[in-house]
């Protein structure tokens, strides 16, 4: 059954890594306002040591998990296994947003590969590591990644990916403040 680790050891950052996809999910702090999951990819993450990791964070419709983070910093993000082994693994934490202007933005982006346009790095730092049987995930495998974002992406120049974050993204669908660089 499901257990507690103190830190992010050898064998769950290789499960970690492993992974073709996480999920991430935040919540505000008003009852009334949205909870929100969303998928992650495309070598998006990062294990920086035993109790903080890092994602990138792409270019999208809405902005729900920089909002929340930025009002409550509260995370999760979690690991199923859809091939090998049943096993789920949760991180819940305590995140931190580091927008392209912010000083820790340029070292922590040379750890990721080139790829679609990015809009922030989530800064994750552990509170809560645990695993469980993932008995009921079901078995899939990976036939490729997408590259729909990529081609979206590489279609707009600087101003147009502004533009598009300026109307979708400075707001969550709650109101709550979100991606602020683009503002300036």
């Amino acid at each position: 059954m499901g257990k507690s680790f103190e830190e992010i050891d050898a064998g769950l950052r290789a499960f970690i890594e492993d992974q073709a996809v996480f999920f991430v999910a935040t919540a505000p702090l008003d009852a009334q306002g949205h909870v929100n999951v969303s998928p992650k990819g495309r070598d998006s993450l990062r294990v920086l040591d035993g109790n903080r990791m890092a994602y990138l964070d792409f270019v999208g419709s809405g902005a729900e998990t920089i909002a929340h983070v930025r009002e409550n910093r509260r995370i999760v993000l979690m690991w199923c296994a859809f091939e090998g082994p049943p096993r789920i693994v949760r991180v819940h934490g305590l995140g931190r947003i580091l927008e392209p202007c912010h000083p820790e933005f340029a070292p922590l982006r040379e750890r990721f590969p080139t790829g679609p346009a990015e809009r922030a790095i989530i800064d994750v730092e552990a509170t809560r590591i645990s695993d469980s049987c993932g008995f009921g995930v079901p078995l899939y495998e990976l036939k490729e990644q997408r590259s729909q974002l990529v081609a979206w992406g590489d279609r707009k120049d600087e101003a147009e990916l502004r533009g598009y974050q300026r109307a979708k993204n400075v707001r969550s669908i709650d109101g709550l403040p979100a991606v602020t660089w683009v503002e300036t």
